[in-house]
């Protein structure tokens, strides 16, 4: 037996990606491109956390969820005036739906005014 081993055929050179051309430097991406995709990405989970994806009720944990739409809320509100009407207004629509669902999921809802996020928009009324 030989300790060496096996030698691999050189492989073309273009086959080899070129990750540095194919990344994206973050000073380059736009703030409200940075915000709002942050803000999907918090509003997916969330939807999954409330039951809402496929297969939901084995991924339901309503605590990771008021966490999440919490954190969205801040986000949302915060950045707002930042990004302008035409990226807050469906962010803010997409937070009232979660709200919504999660008062809907909950076995006790919350007051109003104290579900999740309710303390940067408001109470939330369907």
């Amino acid at each position: 037996m030989s300790d060496q081993t096996p030698q691999q055929p050189d492989a073309p050179h273009a086959a080899t990606p070129d990750f540095d051309a194919m990344t994206r430097d973050i000073a380059e991406v736009p703030a409200v491109e940075v915000i709002t995709t942050v803000a999907v990405h918090l509003m997916s989970s969330a939807a999954v956390n409330l039951g809402l994806a496929e297969e939901g009720e084995a991924h339901k944990d309503l605590d990771e969820a008021r966490k999440l739409i919490q954190a969205l809320a801040g986000l949302v509100t915060a950045s707002a005036t930042e990004i302008g009407s035409y990226h807050a207004a469906p962010l803010r629509d997409g937070l009232k739906s979660l709200q919504l669902a999660f008062r809907e999921a909950s076995v006790v809802p919350d007051e109003p005014g104290q579900g999740p996020g309710e303390k940067y928009t408001g109470p939330v009324h369907g």
